[in-house]
């Protein structure tokens, strides 16, 4: 038996932001690959976390989708240490271990989790970049003030600026051409965003169809990843950031970063816990 719940991440109430599972697991070991790979597909939710405790303030999260086990999760990680907060599990600087190295978690009403070493990977050339444009479906010709780029901290994902806030959320992608090219890139997702003026730094949206995961409306690795894209290119400079995310798909959600003078990056939020259950396996 596998104790669950429903978090929902980026959010400060129930049916908002990004939803993930955690399964809380107690000092036995990880189930086989397989079944937590089919108990991420039975939730149908973008990332399932698997939480163990190690010592004291030392935890392991794996991290599966309905289809494969990814090295890192930030909303996922959001909603762990948030229920572990609540449950009195957690409370204050933690540490977590992943397949993307050992991180740095504050539990408290709002999470801030620390990411690997931010790096761009690459620039796209000329033909990749307009591929990009063409499968997330912008409909106008559009040359960008700065080259898209594949970035991570923790996982790859590939920057794309969008002309406006009005393009950006009138996008009509092609799943299977996202699919095609971020597998041939070797990234994750395809992250339009577009500059704004109000109180966000940017609104942005999220696109991993080969994970199983057509639109995500909160992504805590790819708005890092963004942070450091802006601060790289001269448009943002050290401090607290904001992201607004999901607003085409009905759930709008605020992912917040801390970019350090050191170049260090922090991503975090609130969350809500929605459901617990458990599942006979």
């Amino acid at each position: 038996m596998l104790r669950y719940y429903i978090v929902d991440a980026f959010t400060d109430h129930p049916f908002g932001g990004n939803t993930a599972g955690v399964v809380l697991l107690e000092n036995e070991e990880y189930p086989e690959d397989e079944l937590m790979r089919q108990v991420a597909a039975e939730l149908r939710y973008s990332e399932t976390a698997f939480v163990r405790p190690l010592e004291a303030t030392l935890w392991e999260i794996r991290y599966f989708t309905p289809l494969a086990e990814v090295e890192l999760c930030g909303h996922a990680t959001v909603a762990t240490f948030a229920l572990l907060y609540s449950l009195g599990r957690a409370d204050g600087c933690c540490h977590v271990r992943t397949r993307a190295g050992e991180l740095e978690v504050i539990a408290a009403p709002q999470v801030m989790m620390q990411m690997t070493p931010p790096r761009i990977v690459s620039y796209l050339n000329h033909e990749d970049a307009q591929e990009a444009y063409r499968a997330v479906g912008l409909a106008t010709a559009w040359c960008p003030p700065i080259k898209p780029a594949i970035v991570t901290t923790g996982l790859p994902d590939v920057m794309l600026p969008m002309p406006s806030i009005e393009a950006l959320n009138t996008l009509q992608p092609d799943m299977e051409a996202i699919a095609a090219l971020t597998g041939r890139l070797g990234a994750v997702s395809i992250h339009p965003f577009a500059i704004s003026t109000d109180e966000y730094t940017a609104h942005v949206r999220d696109f991993a169809p080969a994970y199983g995961v057509p639109e995500e409306s909160a992504t805590g690795t790819a708005n890092a990843a963004l942070t450091h894209y802006l601060a790289a290119n001269g448009i943002i400079k050290c401090g607290n950031h904001s992201f607004l995310q999901g607003e085409a798909m009905g759930r709008p959600s605020v992912v917040e970063t801390r970019l350090d003078a050191d170049g260090g990056i922090r991503v975090g939020g609130t969350a809500a816990i929605v459901a617990e259950g458990r599942i006979f396996v």
